[in-house]
């Protein structure tokens, strides 16, 4: 069995994608051996032509198709580049006897999804955001089935399966490791402990709130580990005095699973991918939206807020004072860590993959 799938430009379509190759090449044949072959497919200018080598699938480039968010000159040429990456990645599809084709939205799904319609490759679409992009809107409508990370997400034929996470994150055993995790960042093995962290560039409202409490919740026995972003070397925070809670900064994470079993609550940003690693792994999050764009950030933590996962703040909101106020009484009382832990858990979808997966066998097999 062949499987393609289509997801490329930034990491919240190509974390999904390889997470549901990963559980799709797990799957075994009777006689032993992988039961699927997966190709991804993707554009030469987007994270995939990095990450999907190193995970050890195959990538073929397609040309990319960007849609001008306005009215201009540009948006005429638009149709003869879709038909040119409709016609490249329909002869890829048949090249490769695909299957089924499954799409995850960006520039590289629009011309997948129609050159699967005239290959007469079945499509199943997943979505990963609260608010479909074009892609996707249009996916949905030639799709055998519809998968979306969000309930209530507005898509045709849209059924909830949540969001594909890589094992290490989905199958985390946060108290097991604990321990290790705490060492490894040089942090007690006993103080609650706040994770800071706003993607993988940092964000400047996180660093300078949280800087800025330092004292404050050091001072209150919580212990911080804060990732401040490659290019943010000029956050810095002097020394704790001897036998105060450790401080620790470092410019990325390279081990999430380390820093999420470290953590008894994160201060991060809302992105799709991290708000569903977070319910998955039971860790409540602080989450402070990102302040531009469509309000999708805000949207994609709602869920967990509202099951009393998590806490929600503005980022104009987020001052070194609301982090004194609402995350040191917090991080200081267990049972109610512990609650919002049970909270967050129970939104989570930590098989996500596995259900996105068997989706994807049902309409092969159908």
């Amino acid at each position: 069995m062949h499987v393609v799938l289509a997801g490329g430009g930034t990491a919240g379509h190509i974390e999904p994608m390889l997470a549901l190759a990963d559980a799709l090449t797990r799957r075994t044949a009777p006689g032993g051996g992988p039961a699927v072959q997966v190709t991804c497919l993707g554009t030469a200018r987007g994270l995939e032509t990095r990450l999907v080598p190193a995970r050890g699938y195959d990538l073929r480039l397609i040309p990319p198709v960007p849609l001008p968010r306005r009215p201009t000159p540009d948006l005429l040429r638009v149709p003869a580049r879709v038909w040119r990456a409709v016609a490249e990645t329909r002869a890829l599809l048949t090249g490769l006897g695909a299957d089924v084709l499954v799409g995850f939205g960006g520039y590289v799904a629009l011309p997948a999804y129609l050159a699967a319609r005239r290959a007469g490759v079945p499509v199943v679409v997943h979505e990963g955001n609260p608010l479909p992009g074009l892609a996707n809107r249009v996916g949905a409508r030639l799709a055998a089935r519809v998968a979306v990370s969000t309930p209530g997400t507005p898509l045709h034929a849209g059924e909830h399966v949540g969001m594909p996470l890589r094992p290490s994150i989905s199958h985390l055993d946060r108290a097991g490791l604990r321990a290790e995790a705490r060492a490894a960042f040089g942090l007690d093995a006993d103080r609650p402990t706040l994770l800071v962290f706003g993607g993988s560039q940092g964000a400047a409202s996180l660093n300078r709130a949280a800087v800025a409490a330092a004292d404050a919740l050091t001072a209150a026995g919580v212990q911080v580990l804060h990732a401040r972003g490659p290019r943010n070397t000029d956050v810095t925070v002097p020394p704790r005095p001897a036998g105060a809670a450790p401080y620790v900064v470092v410019d990325y994470l390279e081990r999430m699973d380390l820093a999420y079993a470290a953590a008894d609550l994160a201060l991060c940003r809302s992105g799709a991918v991290t708000v569903a690693e977070l319910s998955a792994v039971g860790l409540p999050g602080a989450f402070v939206p990102l302040p531009i764009g469509n309000g999708e950030q805000r949207l994609n933590a709602l869920p967990v807020v509202e099951a009393g996962g998590g806490l929600l703040v503005d980022d104009a909101e987020l001052t070194p004072a609301w982090v004194t106020e609402n995350l040191v009484p917090l991080l200081t009382d267990p049972a109610a860590l512990a609650a919002l832990a049970a909270n967050a858990a129970a939104a989570g979808t930590p098989d996500a993959d596995e259900r996105l997966a068997d989706m994807v066998l049902e309409v092969v097999s159908r």
